[in-house]
């Protein structure tokens, strides 16, 4: 039993690439069916430092097509998703034992003119004596620059563009394993399997497209077959979040003595996020999590800036994920590179291609990419698209947040500014899909703790693929971080009887 349509494109996998994809392909006017084993974003797509940046230390490893296409990806985003986006302002303080003052100056005067740049602001030098910026760090950095690049809640730009797709015609099936995948003449034979019943399909199609991320390989192997399938570099980075520790809105960029860098970033109103890691790992992408030296090389490398220095017994939260890496056979894992590489199946029959590597910040281009290589296949059908088409909710300017939000507050009195800010962050325009006929708080429902009502988690449900709590409190929202294991139990218990309706 299966799906009677012949696809034009079946794409593997419900992370950034495999969303934007087929976000782009259903625009262009081609049948897609997306599937994907968990939930949306669940692997590496949700785990990133959150932003959309050109890579400013990329530059030192001649990386400049991936920098230049980064940086002028920056504002196309900013402008298609601005609730979900924002500029974000960094500060780099010059360490004496680093790389030199004049190293660092040449490198963020590429940054600022080598992409195209017209919404943020340029690089300036900053006095850490006299500026707030500097209050936090240590007294013997007296000297910074501070440049612009922007904040994404990732998975929420992973979850849009999948429900652009959806609304453009694609089909989205979460929590779907594909099983196996065959060659049938010029068709592919995909097998899917739902993961909660076991019930298993049949779907065709005319190419399919491998955006497994961390499983790439895995699927290569598994599922089409190919036992000789070695391209991607696993790579671990892990973040520690912690109590805010400064009061401002800059985010910190730190140079280690290793060469490496760290962010710390202001994170959901009350905390800072610090991070990332680069080693290698071997195991089972789903199994990672932080390892004491991670946390250990975190606290030491901030403590090495700030003033307070950072302890283990601060830390709030932990995550890590596993970037895909194109498998370049670069020395160490900081120098593989963050490029994307998208390799056609040499085998005849119906088309398969692969990605491999990639950023969320390039995702979108990566897709474009792809439709290429789409069209030499399946024939063109319309133009590129995606550069100046909003994603949902994000329809305003990169400058009206704050309109947005005192236009919800004017329909919704009711609320407090802090839920109308967060609904406009979350949802953009769509805020008042979600309000709909609200007139009081108790027109929102059950309140599951910190703002979270039953009547978002029904949009969520309903509009965004989410099943279980997680889904909701650590990948469509961030409200995990402040609810306790009572309110994330009731918040189960209302999903399942929701789901069993």
């Amino acid at each position: 039993m299966g799906d009677d349509r012949l696809y034009d494109v079946f794409v593997i996998g419900g992370g950034i690439n495999g969303c934007g994809i087929a976000r782009d392909a259903v625009g262009r006017g081609y049948s897609v069916f997306l599937a994907e084993m968990n939930d949306l974003a669940s692997g590496t797509s949700s785990w990133s430092s959150k932003l959309i940046h050109g890579g400013f230390r990329y530059l030192e490893y001649y990386e400049f097509r991936l920098v230049r296409e980064a940086l002028s990806e920056r504002e196309v985003l900013l402008a298609n998703a601005p609730h979900i986006i924002w500029p974000m302002r960094f500060v780099l303080p010059h360490h004496k034992e680093m790389r030199p003052a004049w190293l660092l100056r040449l490198g963020l005067f590429l940054y600022d003119h080598i992409g195209t740049r017209k919404l943020l602001p340029g690089t300036k030098t900053v006095d850490l004596k006299s500026s707030p910026v500097g209050k936090p760090l240590k007294p013997i950095f007296s000297k910074g620059f501070e440049y612009s690049d922007c904040w994404v809640n990732d998975a929420r730009l992973v979850v849009l563009n999948a429900r652009d797709a959806a609304d453009r015609g694609a089909v989205i099936r979460t929590r779907t394993e594909v099983v196996s995948a065959e060659r049938q003449d010029d068709i592919w034979v995909v097998t899917i399997a739902d993961r909660a019943t076991g019930k298993r399909e049949t779907v065709r199609a005319r190419l399919v497209v491998n955006a497994g991320g961390p499983w790439v390989d895995r699927i290569l192997s598994g599922v089409v077959g190919h036992n000789d399938a070695h391209n991607v570099r696993l790579v671990q980075g892990s973040h520690i979040v912690v109590p805010k520790l400064h009061d401002h809105d800059r985010a910190y960029i730190f140079q280690n003595g290793d060469g490496r860098i760290i962010f710390a970033l202001p994170y959901e109103q009350d905390f800072t996020l610090i991070g990332t890691t680069d080693q290698d790992y071997q195991g089972d992408p789903k199994d990672v999590v932080i390892t004491d030296p991670e946390i250990d090389y975190l606290c030491a490398a901030a403590s090495e800036y700030f003033a307070r220095p950072v302890e283990r017994e601060s830390i709030v939260w932990t995550y890590s994920g596993v970037r895909p890496l194109y498998d370049d056979g670069a020395s160490a894992a900081q120098e593989a590179t963050r490029d994307y590489v998208l390799k056609p199946d040499p085998a005849d029959g119906a088309p398969l291609i692969n990605i491999f590597g990639g950023k969320i910040t390039t995702s979108r281009k990566l897709a474009e990419s792809m439709l290429e290589l789409i069209e030499d296949r399946l024939g063109k059908k319309s133009a590129p698209w995606t550069h100046r088409a909003a994603l949902p909710g994000g329809d305003f300017p990169a400058d009206g947040f704050d309109a947005q939000v005192a236009q919800v507050q004017a329909a919704y009195p009711f609320l407090e500014p802090a839920q109308a800010w967060r609904y406009v962050r979350q949802y953009g325009t769509r805020a008042r899909v979600l309000l709909g006929e609200a007139k009081a708080m108790a027109d929102l429902g059950q309140d599951f703790g910190y703002g979270l009502y039953a009547l978002e988690v029904d949009y969520l449900m309903a509009q965004e693929w989410a099943l279980e709590a997680a889904d909701v409190i650590w990948r469509r929202t961030k409200r995990g971080l402040r609810l306790d294991a009572a309110q994330v139990a009731a918040l189960e218990t209302y999903m399942a009887e929701k789901r069993s309706e």
